[in-house]
């Protein structure tokens, strides 16, 4: 059975494009677009799509408000599409319930546009999995204002780098986890979350503005540092080496070629060969396998490890996948993980602000 796809867009041209890309699969089926907010109700009802592709500048209704509507009359997953230049736009819809976004296609030839090409299908054939529930309550979490647990003795190890890996779902779910661990924490974090180029410098910024901790993009040869979290530019890979007393990470440019950018995988694994037993792996929500083998890797060498659970993994697919290796040590919904990140890592709780 073929997945039903409605398109939303004011842009001619945009519709076109998506329903030229999303037709040479043969599981996705087009069955309707609309130009505005208002066209956008009215096929919804009508057609009962699976899915809808949304953008957000569209006169009359515009696709905030259709948002709004849809997920209280009809939930149904929405991908956003969204220009670099309006990231903003990227972080409300998310918050509304979106589930994840593509970057706008441009006018012109380019790689970009294959890379936009690959990214829609993705995303498209995985969006079956998503759980609407898991998120609306995961959303209800990032308005409380909550601090970790005090730390026990129980589980506790030398930590000195949290390596965490996500995908859709996966901004809402870095949120309650950032914004939960103390200002004082002693260990450094890197992040690789699955987005485009251009977002990642967006989602940094927020998250810092959020958090008690420093957040930023990482940059080639950055120093990894206790209480500095260096999120993976979109586009590239992160990796993690030694510099005679120092760690730094270092960037790779991301090919059409890679199933994963940025690579959580690539990631775990060069954290496990500069860390060894002093890394911590956490995966979080996302389709696919990525981070499967970077976990092991860290299990193997005597690290840490973390699982979101099923019960609050907007797409279990990643952690679902690590935790078939038996390589994971503790498998807890999202609310659960920040306290459990600090108890291992033996923090001293004084949330801090900045």
């Amino acid at each position: 059975m073929s997945t039903k796809i409605l398109i939303v867009d004011d842009s001619a041209y945009t519709r076109q494009l998506l329903r030229n890309i999303i037709e040479q699969e043969p599981r996705l089926e087009v069955v309707g677009v609309a130009v505005d907010g208002v066209d956008a109700m009215a096929k919804t009802l009508r057609l009962k799509p699976d899915i809808i592709t949304l953008d957000f500048e569209m006169p009359g209704m515009d696709g905030f408000s259709f948002l709004r509507w849809l997920m209280h009359e009809r939930p149904t997953p929405v991908i956003m599409v969204s220009s670099y230049n309006d990231t903003k736009t990227v972080f409300k819809a998310l918050e509304l319930g979106a589930v994840d976004f593509i970057a706008k296609p441009t006018k012109r030839a380019s790689l970009e546009l294959r890379a936009i090409e690959k990214d829609l299908i993705q995303k498209l054939s995985g969006i079956k999995h998503i759980r609407l529930d898991k998120l609306s309550r995961n959303l209800e979490l990032l308005d409380k204002e909550e601090s970790v647990a005090s730390p026990s003795s129980r589980g506790q190890k030398k930590i000195e780098l949290v390596a965490i890996g996500s995908s859709t779902g996966g901004p809402a779910a870095l949120q309650i986890i950032l914004t939960r661990l103390p200002g004082n924490f002693p260990a450094a974090v890197v992040i690789s979350q699955h987005m485009p180029r251009g977002f990642t410098a967006p989602l940094a910024e927020r998250l810092n503005k959020l958090s008690p901790l420093s957040i930023r993009e990482a940059k080639d040869m950055d120093t990894i540092e206790p209480g500095t979290v260096l999120i993976c530019p979109g586009g590239s890979h992160m990796g993690i080496d030694k510099k005679g007393s120092r760690h730094i990470v270092y960037l790779k440019e991301g090919t059409l070629e890679d199933k994963y950018t940025p690579s959580v995988d690539y990631m775990m694994s060069s954290a496990s060969r500069a860390f060894g037993s002093l890394a911590m792996g956490v995966i979080l929500t996302g389709m696919g396998n990525d981070g499967k083998s970077g976990m092991v890797d860290i299990k193997n060498k005597g690290g840490y490890t973390i699982a979101e659970a099923e019960e609050t993994a907007v797409v279990f697919g990643m952690p679902a996948e690590a935790i078939k290796t038996g390589a994971v040590e503790s498998i807890l919904p999202i609310s659960d993980i920040p306290a459990a990140i600090a108890r291992v890592v033996n923090v001293p709780v004084t949330r801090e602000k900045k």
